[in-house]
């Protein structure tokens, strides 16, 4: 383990207890913490392993956050968008793995708060998730369409029993350990490829037969890998709403947002990496600065840049959060879409500024100060939806908004 897990595995110690029953008056920042500690301690492993990062999940369901973004209705605690984002850093600090996959959970389930609230069956699942704690993974990427999750292929079957999906699934993140899938289709077999809808299904729906391995730089206690899945249910697990209401008002912005903070906290770790080895430096130099500093205050710079774009987004989002008008406007849209290209690059530049600080020493594997793991792990944020095809997609649209004029416009 190194100096920066260990030092978060210790202040966490001393102050929450993982081992305890949770305290329902604990704040989320608390229970997040909690987390976080059983996740620094397993990210090694879970890294070299490829292995889901079991611990820090179990963790995640102790501590009752799973289910945090359910109203108290159903029986979770109503959390903010803003509380999720912050989640989403604190886990990114500690293992990028575990905070990954806990912001694509929490993306499931603010659709399934937004979109199926008023449905009794998507009611019900909501308290299942905040009850039994359920991980709901995301199945979006389907055979040669990769990133472009607005066309589906497969579609859902009708007949007298129910529904029934065959998806040729590329990607589904931590599928294998999930309790329940949600996945988009086209709305039958004769409709559009972008008609499509959204579909929640229970672990006793569906079989996983596994068809690409997932053997990546980093990420790798994600689990991505692809899978043949087979489902079957009631039409109530369809989402009463159109995917393409729920992409645009939920999804996107929601992922998006929960991403962006994952990369931050990854950042945020390399920074803190970084700004560790120039103090030690700088001490055995007495008191000079070593010539990684300047890479040092690059690295803080890029970091505060990127947590200003995300926190202004998300104002943004709160601001607009029930106006269904404004959030599937061109310019809210295209803001959304450039909010996951920016933040994934600057993610990028701040760790690598955070290995030139660290010189060698954030090179090494085997030392306290490395950043490779982090670098390999950030490296995946501009491939996710890769940049190019969302920046490909704007440009269209954005030829159809005007120049601001002032500097508020």
């Amino acid at each position: 383990m190194n100096v920066q897990e260990t030092r978060l595995r210790d202040s966490v110690a001393g102050s929450v207890s993982e081992q305890i029953l949770l305290d329902q008056s604990a704040s989320f920042l608390e229970r997040t913490a909690a987390v976080a500690s059983v996740a620094a301690a397993e990210a090694a492993d879970v890294d070299r392993e490829a292995r889901f990062p079991k611990a820090a999940i179990d963790a995640a369901r102790r501590q009752k956050l799973l289910g945090a973004q359910i109203p108290t209705a159903f029986g979770g605690n109503g959390a903010s968008i803003f509380d999720i984002t912050d989640m989403c850093y604190t886990l990114g600090r500690a293992c990028s793995s575990t905070a990954m996959i806990f912001a694509m959970h929490q993306t499931k389930v603010a659709c399934l708060v937004r979109h199926g609230t008023g449905s009794p069956w998507h009611e019900e699942l909501m308290r299942r998730v905040a009850t039994e704690q359920l991980l709901l993974a995301s199945s979006t990427t389907e055979g040669q369409n990769g990133g472009n999750i607005r066309s589906s292929a497969a579609a859902v079957g009708r007949n007298e029993a129910g529904i029934s999906l065959v998806r040729n699934a590329t990607v589904i993140s931590y599928g294998a350990q999930a309790d329940g899938i949600v996945t988009i289709a086209r709305r039958t077999d004769d409709a559009a490829a972008s008609d499509q809808v959204l579909v929640a299904f229970t672990k006793d729906n569906y079989t996983l037969e596994r068809s690409l391995e997932w053997e990546t730089l980093g990420m790798r206690g994600t689990c991505s890998a692809g899978f043949e899945l087979k489902a079957t249910g009631s039409s109530n697990q369809i989402f009463p709403e159109a995917y393409d209401k729920i992409h645009a008002q939920t999804m996107t912005p929601v992922a998006h947002l929960c991403w962006s903070s994952v990369w931050a906290g990854i950042a945020a770790a390399a920074v803190d990496r970084a700004q560790l080895f120039i103090r030690k430096a700088a001490r055995g130099a007495g008191g000079q600065m070593p010539p990684g500093a300047a890479h040092f205050t690059s690295a803080k710079m890029t970091l505060t840049k990127l947590r200003a774009l995300i926190t202004s987004t998300l104002d943004t989002y709160a601001n607009h959060e029930h106006d269904e008008r404004a959030l599937s406007s061109l310019d809210f849209q295209s803001s959304i879409n450039l909010l996951k290209v920016e933040a994934s690059e600057l993610a990028v530049t701040t760790v690598m500024h955070a290995m030139r600080a660290c010189g060698l020493a954030g090179y090494r594997n085997d030392g306290e100060f490395s950043v490779g793991r982090l670098l390999r792990d950030v490296l995946s944020s501009p491939l996710m939806i890769n940049n190019d095809r969302i920046l490909t997609n704007i440009a269209t649209a954005s030829l159809m908004s005007a120049v601001p004029a002032t500097l508020r416009d």
